[in-house]
C-alpha cells in the first residue's frame, strides 16, 4: 500500500515509500503514471468518524508465535511473481537511490516527527504493547509507531534507504477498530516490512519519476511501469493480509477490518455481519464469472493499487482455511495468552 503522511506532505514532497493498508483505490484517485507526473496511491476514505477517547487495553490476542517465519512462508504466489518481475527492470536499485537522497528522507522523518505522537512504553504504552506482540509473532524488527490526528482511517509505512522504517496509524481508525483489528492492522504493515515491500514500491515510484522527465520516451516506459508496478501492490496487498491473520489468528477479525473500511463507523459497528461481507464476495465472483462480467472486472481492478475489499476477505477466508496456513499454525511456538479485561 503506497501513501503519504499528509495532503499538506504530499502537496510539497513528491517522493516517499508509504505503504498503507486501506486504500483499494478508483481510478479518479491519485496514482503513479499521471499525466501531471507521479503521484502517490494515498486513498483516503471518509466515514464521518466522530471522536472518543479509547482506551487500549494490555492484552495478547494470539496463541502462537512464528520463530522462524519467513515472509516466503505466507507470501501470496502473485507477490513473489510480480516481484521478480520486478527485479527484472535494469537499473531499478541504482535509480532509486540516486534519487532519492537523505535530504528526502530527513524530510518525511521531520514532517512526521513534528505532527504525530511516538508510541514507547512512556507513551500509549498499551499501543507500543500491540506492536511488540505483532512483531514478535511475525519474527520482524519492530519499527517505530506514531498516531496522527485525523479524520481518515489510514495506517502507513514508511522504509527508505534502509534506515528504521515507522508505522503511522491514524486516530480515526483506532476509533473505528476494536483492538484485535486494530493489532491485525499493525502486523499487516509489518508484513510490509517483513516482505521488503517499501523498497520496491519506493524504487518503483522513483523510476516513473524519472522516466516522465525524458521528453518522447518517458510516458511509453511509465505506462508499461505503472501496470505492471499496479499488478504488483495489488498482490503485495494479499501478502499482507496473510500477516494480518497470522497475527489475529482468526480471519473474522481480518475480514472484519476490511468489512469496516468498506463501509463501517463506530455507531453501526455491532450491525456488521461478516458472513454476510463474505457472501457478498461469493455474488461478486458470481457476477464476474461470465466473458462479459470478466472484462468489467479486470477493466474495474486494472488501475486500482489495491484489491476490492470483498476480494481481499475472500482471499483471506480461503488461505485461513489452506493446509498452508494450518502447518504454518502447527509448526509455531505456543505462547501464555492474557486475557482482555
Amino acid at each position: 500500500m503506497d501513501t503519504t503522511a499528509a495532503s499538506s506532505m504530499a502537496a510539497s514532497l513528491p517522493l516517499s515509500s508509504f505503504t498503507s493498508w486501506i486504500s483499494h483505490g478508483t481510478p479518479s484517485h491519485p496514482h503513479v503514471g499521471a499525466k501531471s507526473g507521479v503521484k502517490l496511491s494515498l486513498i483516503r476514505l471518509s466515514l464521518g468518524i466522530k471522536h472518543r477517547r479509547v482506551d487500549l487495553p494490555v492484552y495478547r490476542a494470539a496463541s502462537v508465535v512464528f520463530r522462524d517465519l519467513d515472509a516466503d512462508d505466507f507470501r501470496h504466489p502473485l507477490d513473489r511473481q510480480n516481484t521478480m518481475i520486478l527485479k527484472t527492470i535494469p537499473g531499478l536499485n541504482e535509480l532509486g537511490k540516486a534519487i532519492l537522497g537523505s535530504m528526502a528522507e530527513q524530510v518525511m522523518l521531520l514532517e512526521n516527527i513534528g505532527t504525530s505522537v511516538l508510541v514507547s512504553n512512556d507513551q500509549l504504552s498499551d499501543l507500543h504493547q500491540l506492536l511488540k506482540e505483532a512483531a514478535e509473532i511475525l519474527n520482524v524488527e519492530p519499527p517505530d509507531l506514531y498516531v496522527r490526528q485525523s479524520p481518515v482511517p489510514n495506517a502507513y509505512t514508511l522504509a527508505i534507504s534502509g534506515n528504521r522504517p515507522f508505522v503511522v496509524v491514524h486516530t480515526s481508525l483506532i476509533e473505528l477498530l476494536t483492538r484485535r483489528e486494530l493489532q491485525a492492522v499493525i502486523a499487516h504493515e509489518l508484513g510490509h516490512l517483513k516482505c521488503d515491500h517499501g523498497i520496491w514500491l519506493t524504487f518503483a515510484n522513483i523510476l516513473a519519476l524519472g522516466v516522465y522527465t525524458i521528453p518522447g520516451l518517458g510516458g511509453l516506459i511509465a505506462q508499461s511501469l505503472e501496470e505492471q508496478l499496479f499488478r504488483w501492490l495489488r498482490a503485495a496487498e494479499l501478502t499482507c493480509d496473510r500477516a494480518a491473520l497470522l497475527v489475529a489468528q482468526d480471519p473474522k477479525v481480518v475480514i472484519s477490518v476490511l468489512m469496516k473500511l468498506a463501509g463501517g463507523c463506530p455507531s453501526m459497528a455491532d450491525q456488521l455481519n461478516v458472513e454476510a461481507f463474505l457472501e457478498q464476495a461469493r455474488s461478486y465472483d458470481k457476477a464476474s464469472s461470465n466473458p462479459i462480467g470478466w472484462y468489467i472486472r479486470n477493466a474495474q481492478t486494472r488501475q486500482l493499487s489495491h484489491p476490492l475489499p470483498v476480494l481481499r476477505a475472500r482471499e483471506i477466508d480461503e488461505w485461513s482455511r489452506s493446509q498452508a496456513y494450518i502447518s504454518l499454525l502447527k509448526h509455531a511456538t505456543k505462547i501464555n495468552v492474557v486475557e482482555e479485561v
